[in-house]
């Protein structure tokens, strides 16, 4: 990107770009690269985690594939953010070390076949501070020389953690920490929520766009009522109701995916006749990896809203004169503020923290959630308070 003292020429910001307002450098700066036509062909997203990099990587991908004057563009973007587009291919590490050379060798054998549905295909990898060695050797030279129609979209959160080979081919674009009041109002002009859902959204969602998502999505927004609701419960259930509560939560994340998973396999049927069985594996290796990332992003959802509750708990405990992120749930967190004490709180906050780091490593949902409670329940509610 360039650099912060040279201003960029006021652009028309795209369609596909306008939600990108709460960072409005990188939002002028791509606006004016689609404008002009003059894309990279790889970029390097770089900034701390919440600040929509992701979000903008898909964004940018849907002017990409199908801009706003092109027939069935709405389409072709509904694909894109359902991450069912076969054009739009989003990676993310699948080991615990990082990226696996089996994963960047199937990447670069898709790279030459022609784009499914558009003109062009987009590579989205995500964590690529953990693309290292062998791996990010293997893909540095499809990287520097990829075929036309090509876009590469590298995500991390510091250039110093990229490899500098790779770093240095790609066109660097930070992004900043969106301001808590900022994020809410940004929520609040493009759904039309009240501020107080508003806040309750980014807190579990993270970022504005993604708190837009959650808003509209039923689903989601259940899953945090009903992981408040287990939180709440904790000091009156006994080892069993956990283990209840952990498989309840971790199945309510789920139950949306069978819709994604079923328009995953519509879209395969319709391309088996043209597509060779090579190809059809990597679609639905592809598939099964975006179905794992919506699970855990799921499920660190259904963390980030106990971890919400809980910081709204400790406020109270300790006397703190703040507004709560939770106000829906101020019985809740005031049920909660009286049994425990802040020390068991933010004991409870790092069986959180915890549970995040094990879905990181693989750990399965299901363990990781009654452990989770268990540890959560015991901080809350001691032995010899019972």
């Amino acid at each position: 990107m360039a650099d912060k003292n040279v201003r960029v020429p006021k652009a028309r910001v795209p369609q596909a770009l306008e939600r990108l307002s709460g960072q409005p450098r990188v939002q002028e700066f791509l606006s004016a690269a689609v404008n002009e036509g003059r894309l990279s062909h790889a970029y390097l997203f770089v900034g701390p985690p919440g600040a929509g990099k992701t979000e903008a990587a898909r964004m940018l991908a849907k002017c990409v594939i199908a801009g706003q004057d092109e027939p069935g563009h709405i389409d072709e973007w509904m694909r894109v953010d359902h991450g069912t587009h076969p054009d739009v291919h989003v990676y993310a590490p699948e080991s615990a070390t990082g990226y696996l050379v089996a994963q960047v060798r199937a990447l670069i054998e898709d790279v030459p076949l022609a784009p499914v549905r558009a003109k062009s295909k987009v590579y989205i990898l995500r964590d690529v501070g953990l693309l290292r060695g062998t791996a990010a050797n293997a893909l540095l030279k499809t990287i520097e020389e990829p075929p036309a129609g090509v876009m590469f979209i590298l995500i991390a959160r510091s250039v110093a953690q990229v490899m500098p080979t790779i770093a240095s081919r790609c066109q660097q674009v930070p992004f900043r920490v969106i301001a808590t009041d900022a994020a809410t109002q940004a929520v609040v002009s493009v759904t039309g929520a009240e501020p107080e859902q508003a806040r309750i959204a980014l807190a579990v969602a993270g970022t504005p766009e993604r708190a837009r998502q959650f808003l509209a999505s039923p689903e989601r927004r259940q899953v945090r009522r009903l992981m408040v609701r287990v939180i709440g419960e904790l000091p009156r259930d006994d080892d069993g109701d956990v283990l209840d509560a952990a498989r309840t939560v971790v199945e309510a994340v789920r139950a949306p995916l069978a819709g994604i998973k079923a328009d995953q396999e519509s879209a395969t049927e319709e391309k088996a006749d043209y597509l060779s069985s090579a190809a059809l594996k990597q679609i639905a290796d592809a598939n099964k990896r975006e179905l794992t990332a919506r699970e855990r992003s799921g499920m660190m959802e259904a963390l980030a809203a106990a971890s919400s509750l809980l910081r709204d708990v400790l406020l109270r405990s300790e006397g703190v004169a703040q507004p709560i992120v939770n106000g829906d749930m101020e019985g809740v967190v005031d049920r909660l503020a009286q049994a425990a004490n802040p020390t068991g709180v933010l004991a409870a906050l790092d069986a959180i923290g915890a549970a995040a780091d094990n879905l990181t490593h693989n750990v399965t949902p299901q363990l990781t959630f009654e452990v989770m409670l268990l540890h959560v329940k015991e901080a809350l509610c001691p032995p010899s308070s019972r």
